[in-house]
């Protein structure tokens, strides 16, 4: 009978091709993903630095679903985020995740050319929130804007809505890398036209009024 030595020496080689063949494959993934994060941080960074606001928001609902998503996760990346990109057929709705100081947010990409995203969207999501996330947020984000329905639905709950016009400052926030609350910085901006939402007095109270009136009269309480 071999001994365990001659069973190691006579096995040895293969043991040695199989383990350079694991690291090889190992190193090759690496690779693959630095590279693709570079190519990714190089084309957003360029299509960031000359585009306009309009044609940011334009450029971004000509992206593929998926490709909006791989945006989503550099984005918050970008904003001090841990991200894990999480799209596909079985997602659960859950397109992102990003983690930050402890809190884990859990996002929804919703890349509409002219659909407005609904209250059923919004209802399906926080269901989808209820069975994944028990200490966190989650947040959804659409290149177009939600419906009042939407909009009303989301309120009290752990969900916070990014429309095409609050994404666009939350992409200079980024660029800008200033170390702020996104939530706080983005609630100002009117859903309707992007102008800012201002404190004014009418007859039934207090309210906020878009800056833009009376073209936009989107108007909501305080």
């Amino acid at each position: 009978m071999l001994t365990t030595l001659q069973w190691f020496e006579a096995f040895s080689p293969l043991f040695y091709v199989a383990f350079g063949f694991i690291a090889i494959s190992i190193i090759l993934v690496l690779i693959k993903k630095g590279f693709r994060i570079m190519v990714s941080n190089r084309k957003f960074k360029f299509q960031n630095h000359w585009l306009n606001e309009r044609q940011m928001l334009d450029w971004l609902k000509q992206l593929k679903p998926n490709e909006f998503e791989e945006y989503i996760g550099h984005l918050y990346s970008k904003l001090g985020y841990s991200t894990r990109i999480n799209g596909g057929s079985y997602d659960g709705g859950v397109d992102v995740i990003a983690e930050k100081n402890g809190v884990k947010s859990l996002i929804q990409c919703k890349r509409y050319n002219t659909n407005t995203v609904s209250v059923h969207d919004v209802r399906d999501f926080y269901g989808a929130l209820t069975h994944n996330l028990s200490n966190g947020k989650g947040i959804f984000i659409t290149t177009n804007i939600f419906s009042q329905e939407a909009e009303r639905f989301a309120e009290g709950k752990p969900i916070e809505l990014i429309d095409g016009f609050k994404l666009i400052k939350l992409i200079k926030i980024a660029e800008n890398k200033t170390d702020i609350d996104t939530k706080e910085a983005i609630s100002d901006l009117c859903p309707n036209c992007g102008g800012h939402l201002v404190p004014k007095v009418g007859k039934f109270g207090k309210f906020k009024g878009c800056s833009n009136y009376p073209d936009c009269k989107f108007s909501k309480g305080v």
